[in-house]
């Protein structure tokens, strides 16, 4: 039955693919997408579980999966929370996903479970593609993008065995695209999606809602042109202002965000943190604001080419050099888009920014950072999609459009009747 769902998740894989893509760029990324759909599972039966045992909370997660099992057996199939099992908070959907895979397969079913995690990785590299379509890359670029991404290390890894970070990055990533989307063209449809997607996401890493807070404001204001593009920031900023720091009437959503926050800003959690082999200590006196700028260096930039540390380490060396590629044609791109659709690139930066600085404050473990800033990672990767666009135009040129065949045909018709 394992491999049943494999070769079903293979499938579905190749559904998306011919469904959400043009005819001509989905008959090549159909065989980039099955190539990193194979790799990760060679990665996991290889790699992940024999010669280089990786991770923890991979293990914690099929743990806790296989104890929702034994609950359905106990009390009958259901989407099972923290209320039932106390160890399954901020990460119920991740564990009930595994625990649906595991009860249809009758055991650990990993390989399965692998399988879905990396059709969830499959399917974000689709949505990335269409993201960066969305916000002015051409096509030759964003199929760049989508490639890179398919094979970036550290998505590579932690989408080769039972992590959260595959349903954390395609859950934010799709939510910034919908606001996005609806930046430049308003839909209804658009905005009730994003009710499944804010839920689930919730229940994986709950802190991750309200950093899509603000782009999801712009998105929903922004499509109404009336209002002017510094009104929509400054409406968004209170907004946000308004619904984090405001302590007349606090909802228990806000409560579990400010926990959240204090805890991973919490100097015993920090240094708890920093006792593993890539823990960093900063002489900040207990408190998180405190050596900001070292944190942030650390936060966007490490891990850096001197350290020394597990193989794990050495090996994320090789995404940094990447990174530091795409925040070197993010700038450019940056530059790009604030002359093309300001709106646009302002929701692009209310996640960076607040995302990267909130990161900062709880600084303590490169290997945790790693991890955390893959949603920053690829949202800065769109940025470098649009500066691939620009650079490959001759200087002047503006950006090309398709046009439908008849006017095409027109317009041959035309240089060949005047010339």
């Amino acid at each position: 039955m394992e491999y049943i769902v494999v070769a079903v998740s293979a499938a579905i894989l190749v559904f998306l693919v011919q469904s959400c893509l043009p005819g001509h760029v989905a008959r090549r990324a159909l065989w980039v997408l099955l190539l990193a759909f194979v790799a990760r599972l060679a990665i996991h039966v290889l790699v992940m579980r024999t010669v280089l045992p990786y991770g923890g909370d991979n293990y914690t997660y099929a743990q806790r999966a296989m104890e929702v099992v034994a609950y359905w057996k106990r009390e009958g199939f259901q989407f099972v929370t923290s209320d039932q099992i106390p160890a399954l908070y901020s990460v119920a959907v991740p564990c009930n996903v595994f625990a649906l895979i595991m009860y249809v397969c009758g055991g650990s079913a990993l390989l399965a479970c692998t399988s879905v995690i990396a059709l969830m990785a499959c399917a974000l590299c689709i949505v990335i593609y269409r993201f960066a379509r969305l916000i002015g890359a051409d096509e030759r670029s964003s199929f760049r993008l989508l490639v890179l991404i398919a094979f970036l290390p550290a998505f590579l890894l932690h989408t080769s065995d039972t992590f959260k970070d595959g349903f954390n990055v395609f859950l934010v990533v799709s939510c910034l695209a919908l606001a996005a989307s609806n930046v430049q063209k308003f839909d209804i449809r658009k905005v009730l999606l994003l009710a499944p997607l804010l839920w689930a996401l919730w229940n994986v890493r709950p802190y991750m809602v309200f950093m899509c807070g603000l782009p999801l404001v712009l998105g929903f204001v922004g499509a109404r042109r009336a209002l002017p593009f510094c009104t929509l920031a400054l409406l968004a900023g209170t907004l946000a202002s308004f619904t984090l720091f405001s302590g007349a009437a606090p909802n228990a959503a806000v409560e579990t965000m400010q926990q959240q926050l204090e805890l991973g800003q919490s100097e015993a959690v920090r240094l708890a943190n920093a006792e593993t082999g890539s823990g960093v200590v900063f002489d900040d006196g207990g408190n998180p604001w405190s050596a900001f700028l070292p944190k942030l260096l650390y936060t966007v930039f490490s891990p850096f080419p001197w350290m020394g540390g597990s193989v794990v380490l050495q090996l994320a060396k090789i995404e940094t050099l990447i990174w530091y590629y795409l925040i070197f044609c993010a700038v450019r791109g940056t530059r790009q888009l604030w002359g093309q659709d300001r709106r646009v690139l302002m929701l692009l930066l209310l996640f960076i920014v607040p995302c990267t600085v909130v990161y900062a404050t709880s600084m303590a473990n490169i290997g945790l950072i790693f991890r955390q800033r893959m949603p920053i990672v690829m949202v800065v990767s769109l940025l470098a999609a649009v500066a691939w666009s620009q650079t490959r135009r001759r200087p002047g040129q503006a950006p090309s459009r398709s046009l439908p065949a008849s006017a095409a045909t027109g317009r041959a018709r035309r240089r060949v009747t005047t010339g």
